[in-house]
């Protein structure tokens, strides 16, 4: 790698969900091989179990932002501030790549490449759970995020069905790449298994649809607990009945509920990968998903489906596998050995490749090389 610094890369990460997750993981994995990171966060105030997640990441500069998402409500003010507080950090911080975890600043006017990656978007998730096109009212947003499409030098996300979703409702024709997301083995581990059903999301989200749980959970022997937060970040909050409700955990909390869980149970409607499906999957539990192309895509015969909307179905099969402890294993273990694919090694050296196709100092490069900076 020719140059006389390291590499530097301006990423962007929201507080919200799990893209949080998935940039601190990469983070942590290209600043390992010697990579320069600015992390610009937003959608809202670090907490403080995100701050002691990044706190000890050398490499690693954090940016606090709080700005307001584009799907958020009354966000548009906190969108282009947003972009024009990465147009100073990249002025500062003078990346090669600017990689992007949002749609709207791939527009903007930087200086650097730049990569916009798709982890999900409101016009898939309102078709996926509201059966029907998203209203006028989004119509901003829709041009937003085609006008970021248009102007990133390089557009990724994390399955083919959520790249398909790029081009069906914003008309995006270049080729994009895949970029598999990756979590970490060690951070997640089974224990011994305990005779519980678990999921975690957001309850208020309905792409999750958590509610299905909600509506069985009473018919199975076998208690369900959810993970995750019940507030909406727009205000109003949705508590479920009938499951036990564990709250927002910290990663390490959830890694331990994860371990204890045998099966974990995510009917999702939407779901362009699913880093919780990862992690369960990590910690050895047995996986009932909703059967939908990208989680179809990501655990092929790993897991079981089952039809979002069919609640019978997700009954029966939860209970069938309550009574069967040797396909719980069986499926428990084909997910372990599935996941086990998804690390962030492999994350790391995706997106290390894709960054060479944006600028030449991440061309040719090897990790010893990059540590070598």
């Amino acid at each position: 790698m020719g140059g006389d610094r390291a590499p530097r890369v301006l990423l962007t990460a929201d507080t919200v969900g799990g893209v949080w997750t998935y940039a601190v993981e990469l983070a942590r994995e290209l600043a390992a091989r010697g990579v320069q990171i600015a992390l610009a966060t937003m959608g809202g105030p670090l907490s403080a179990a995100q701050r002691a997640q990044i706190a000890h990441l050398s490499g690693v500069t954090v940016f606090d932002g709080g700005y307001r998402l584009e799907w958020m409500q009354d966000c548009w003010q906190h969108v282009q501030a947003a972009g024009e507080w990465l147009l100073h950090l990249e002025r500062e911080f003078q990346p090669d790549v600017v990689h992007l975890n949002q749609f709207a600043f791939g527009a903007l006017p930087f200086a650097a490449p730049t990569l916009v990656v798709a982890h999900s978007c409101v016009l898939s998730w309102w078709r996926a759970v509201h059966g029907e096109d998203a209203p006028r009212e989004w119509d901003r947003y829709r041009d937003t995020v085609q006008a970021g499409l248009q102007g990133a030098g390089l557009v990724a996300a994390p399955t083919h069905a959520m790249l398909a979703t790029l081009a069906d409702h914003y008309g995006l024709r270049e080729a994009g790449l895949v970029l598999p997301n990756g979590a970490s083995a060690a951070a997640f581990a089974p224990t011994r298994k305990q005779h519980v059903v678990l999921a975690a999301g957001r309850f208020w989200d309905a792409a999750k649809n958590l509610a299905a749980l909600e509506a069985v959970a009473p018919d199975l022997p076998w208690p369900v607990r959810i993970a995750g937060a019940a507030q909406h970040p727009d205000g109003g909050a949705v508590l479920p009945q009938g499951v036990q409700c564990l709250g927002q955990l910290a990663r390490d909390e959830l890694a331990g509920q994860f371990a204890v869980a045998s099966i974990y149970a995510l009917p999702a409607r939407y779901e362009p990968f699913g880093l919780s499906v990862l992690e369960a999957a990590l910690s050895g539990c047995a996986l009932v998903l909703g059967d939908i192309a990208s989680l179809r895509e990501t655990w092929g015969t790993a897991a079981t489906y089952v039809a979002p909307d069919d609640h019978e179905a997700l009954r029966a099969t939860l209970q069938r596998l309550i009574a069967q402890p040797a396909e719980r294993e069986r499926l428990a273990q084909a997910a372990l050995a599935r996941a086990r694919h998804f690390t962030p090694a492999r994350m790391a050296d995706s997106y290390l490749a894709a960054y060479a196709r944006l600028a030449p100092r991440f061309a040719n490069s090897t990790p010893e090389e990059f540590a070598c900076a």
